[in-house]
């Protein structure tokens, strides 16, 4: 539709904000997490301007955003999420300047909460080491969560990125695996030794078990669940936490295993960029924070084993 049409089709918030979510669904190519936190946090602003008397993106200026910040400091929202929901707002508001459906951007200059970045945590080698090897090597899947959680650790993938493999997407031989990333980038990532001893036994007759099981619904997932489909990152969470109970250890993120891949490779004195390449990070900023655990680390060695610290 022209500009004309869209302008017409868009004259209340919550119009204007579908439209901006389609526009982004088929133009970025962004993931449905992303897609359910945009329209949630759009949403909200829709319904607080709405109780205010603003039905339309026409109505919102600087004033009543910066309000709507104070807004939300004062329910309690922490800065990060207040920071998302100015970063979709803006997002929304710029689209629509390029749409011709309101003529400036009233989000340009209004800052968010400056956020305190939390470092990431870490777990030593030899605990980071000990978590892999906690699944069992008897039933099918304790083999699948070996290999799976060999490859968080050894590759440094994303939870969803690991449930994303295929069949196709693993070299054992060249010990290497092709991960689809955010934004469905592709990278290249070595596989550690465990990793691939750990996947070669899983895919002897692990894995066509669990196919069998559930009845080939995904013969072509890597990674299955008891169901025989693909496995998703809620089921590795839950198993992870299920292990370390057992275990009567913490309950930590599978994302402590990328950090830890990340934090290590650093203290052994990889380059930065080759680990920014394994991560996927698309701006090296955010693969610096790693360099503040080094140091962090390095603190701590020192004020433990130095006299004079």
């Amino acid at each position: 539709m022209d500009s004309s049409e869209l302008k017409a089709a868009t004259d209340s918030i919550a119009a204007t904000s579908a439209a901006f979510l389609s526009a982004l669904e088929a133009e970025r190519d962004v993931s449905p997490h992303t897609l359910a936190a945009y329209r949630h946090d759009l949403a909200g602003f829709g319904s607080w301007a709405g109780r205010g008397g603003t039905a339309g993106l026409d109505g919102v200026d600087r004033k009543l955003l910066r309000r709507y910040v104070s807004y939300l400091a004062q329910l309690g929202y922490a800065r990060r999420s207040i920071a998302r929901k100015v970063s979709a707002l803006r997002s929304l508001l710029g689209w629509a300047v390029l749409n011709d459906v309101i003529p400036t951007n009233p989000a340009e200059g209004i800052g968010a909460p400056k956020l305190d970045r939390p470092l990431p945590q870490v777990l030593k080698a030899a605990e980071a080491a000990r978590l892999c090897e906690l699944p069992p090597t008897d039933d099918p899947v304790g083999l699948r969560d070996r290999a799976l959680l060999e490859l968080l650790y050894g590759s440094g993938l994303r939870v969803a990125e690991v449930c994303g493999l295929d069949l196709g997407d693993v070299d054992l031989a060249a010990a290497g695996v092709r991960v689809t990333g955010k934004g469905r980038k592709q990278r290249q990532v070595p596989m550690s030794e465990p990793a691939v001893a750990a996947l070669e036994l899983y895919l002897q007759d692990a894995r066509t078990r669990l196919l069998e099981r559930g009845g080939g619904q995904a013969p072509e997932a890597l990674f299955l669940n008891l169901r025989g489909a693909r496995l998703g990152p809620r089921t590795v969470r839950a198993s992870l936490a299920r292990l370390l109970r057992a275990e009567g250890a913490p309950v930590v993120s599978p994302h402590v295993l990328r950090h830890s891949f990340a934090t290590h490779l650093l203290d052994g004195g990889a380059d930065l960029r080759a680990v920014q390449e394994m991560l996927g990070h698309s701006s090296l900023a955010t693969t610096q924070i790693y360099t503040h655990v080094s140091t962090e680390r390095l603190r701590t060695v020192y004020e433990q084993t130095h006299p004079r610290a």
